[in-house]
């Protein structure tokens, strides 16, 4: 087995850096329960399906159902036949299960990849998560009403407005994405705010007249062997922008497009190699205002809730 996923892994690197250059190399699956599917000329993909059940009132229950079967496809050279065969498999082993309401079946795979897309299109999938990156400053597309503000780092003392311009963008995200605004999210998104101030991360307000309008927080991480990140992303140092918010009646008019000059300038002088992050597609603003800033999806994060609507 070790031989067969080794070539596996070989094959889909290279396939990997067909569909996009700023892909990793195909990474080892972690361990779970492993499928096979087999192709019409005989060739045969693997896959490994890893279920995480979250902790009630965990961050992860902001973006994520608690109970997640996720799927870790090796196919190869093998593409969209290679992703449906292992689709349809997982399908006929869900089957034999029982899932409850908060559940999901995920697949996290390149969003260049139009042969997989239609697989998973065709199983009940929807792409609810997109991992976007930037690497070089887009031209300038700038909007009317962003003067008058002025953008500081926020500190300890600023914590609950930061937590209100967080749940106010959660509020929006759960109408029009994966996230999902359970009853706990004030103590969830406090907790995770003051975590945040007390190490430094840092955290930019922007004010109109001493009202807050709208914060991002982002922080810096390694791309390394061995870490998450590298799965994802090419070895480096990123900046990753964790939340942007924006208030409902500020926004489209520059404050977010205001907040990420400041922290592209802060993260970029901190040696970042670019900046990544997640958004919705589903969502009507992000999607058009990430792609403005220079963000495009590198991969997508499909998923089907609850995971017994798999098909």
């Amino acid at each position: 087995m070790r031989r067969a996923t080794d070539l596996l892994l070989q094959a889909q690197s290279a396939r990997f850096t067909g569909l996009d250059p700023m892909l990793p190399a195909a990474a080892t699956p972690p361990d779970g329960d492993v499928l096979t599917a087999a192709l019409p000329d005989g060739e045969r993909v693997a896959g490994v399906v890893v279920r995480t059940t979250l902790e009630p009132g965990s961050v992860g229950t902001l973006w994520s159902a608690l109970d997640v079967w996720e799927l870790h496809p090796l196919l190869g050279m093998a593409g969209g036949a290679g992703m449906e065969a292992l689709l349809r498999e997982w399908r006929r082993v869900m089957a034999r299960g029982s899932t409850g309401p908060d559940s999901a079946c995920v697949v996290t795979w390149p969003a260049r990849d139009a042969e997989a897309t239609r697989a998973l299109l065709d199983h009940g999938f929807v792409p609810l998560s997109a991992i976007a990156i930037r690497t070089a400053a887009p031209a300038a597309h700038r909007r009317p009403g962003a003067g008058g503000l002025v953008i500081r780092r926020a500190g300890l003392s600023d914590a609950d407005t930061v937590v209100r311009l967080e749940l106010a963008e959660l509020e929006y995200s759960a109408l029009v994405g994966g996230a999902i605004n359970r009853p706990e999210a004030t103590q969830i998104k406090r907790a995770s705010v003051h975590r945040h101030l007390e190490r430094g991360d840092p955290v930019w307000l922007a004010e109109r007249d001493g009202v807050a309008a709208g914060m991002a927080q982002c922080w810096l991480t390694e791309a390394e062997p061995g870490s998450w990140t590298a799965i994802r992303l090419p070895t480096g140092r990123w900046g990753y922008v964790n939340c942007l918010s924006v208030l409902p009646g500020e926004r489209g008019t520059g404050v977010g497009q205001a907040l990420m000059a400041v922290a592209h300038r802060e993260l970029y002088s901190r040696g970042a190699v670019g900046t990544f992050l997640y958004y919705h597609p589903p969502n009507p603003l992000s999607s058009v205002f990430w792609a403005r800033q220079g963000y495009r999806p590198l991969w997508i994060t499909w998923e089907v809730r609850p995971a017994g609507a798999l098909r």
